[in-house]
């Protein structure tokens, strides 16, 4: 069972993250709206809370898993660079210099 969990990807990329706290905001203050005025009308503060607790369930349940809408703009790695530069002594090492500004 545990070699199932370990192919489940784990990653989003930064649109993702971006749309998925978009939606997570969104749907907090949408049920935050709904349950003011539910509870006004019916008069119960409790109704509030639920209604709330609810949209706070729905929205994790929406935003924290990385579904596939989430991984839709990969970052593109940079290729692995040669390790020639830590091999050098560290006086065989070229010295960067920057120029002094008067």
């Amino acid at each position: 069972m545990l070699e199932h969990l370990s192919s489940l990807p784990t990653q989003m990329d930064y649109k993702g993250q971006k749309l998925a706290e978009q939606m997570f905001q969104g749907i907090i203050l949408f049920s935050a709206i709904v349950g003011f005025i539910y509870g006004y009308l019916a008069e119960q503060f409790g109704w509030t809370v639920y209604i709330v607790m609810a949209g706070f369930a729905f929205s994790c349940l929406l935003t924290l898993p990385p579904w596939p809408i989430y991984r839709r703009h990969p970052l593109k790695w940079l290729p692995v660079q040669d390790s020639s530069t830590e091999d050098k002594k560290p006086g065989e090492r070229k010295v960067k210099r920057h120029a002094k500004n008067n």
